[in-house]
């Protein structure tokens, strides 16, 4: 199954390592490193017009990519077809 992220954006579910809210996700100092990294590397790729609202962390063939959505995390699990464990 694909996910689409926004502008033209699709991942395939099973290389998504994670789906996280940038408005609690940035609180921590060790995640803003690691977005730093990750920009750094050449690994995030912007997919917003706007103001970005989720990040989601893919892994394929040993490479991680960061992508940055406008969408929102709530959003993004609706186009899933998941659901939240209870």
């Amino acid at each position: 199954m694909y996910l689409h992220l926004g502008q033209d954006v699709i991942v395939h579910t099973d290389t998504i390592v994670g789906i996280y809210d940038m408005d609690t996700a940035t609180w921590s100092k060790h995640t803003r490193a690691f977005i730093a990294a990750m920009e750094k590397s050449g690994h995030v790729q912007s997919v917003f017009e706007d103001l970005p609202k989720s990040c989601i962390l893919c892994e394929a063939g040993g490479v991680r990519t960061l992508y940055i959505s406008q969408l929102s995390t709530a959003t993004l699990l609706k186009r899933s077809g998941q659901t939240l464990p209870e």
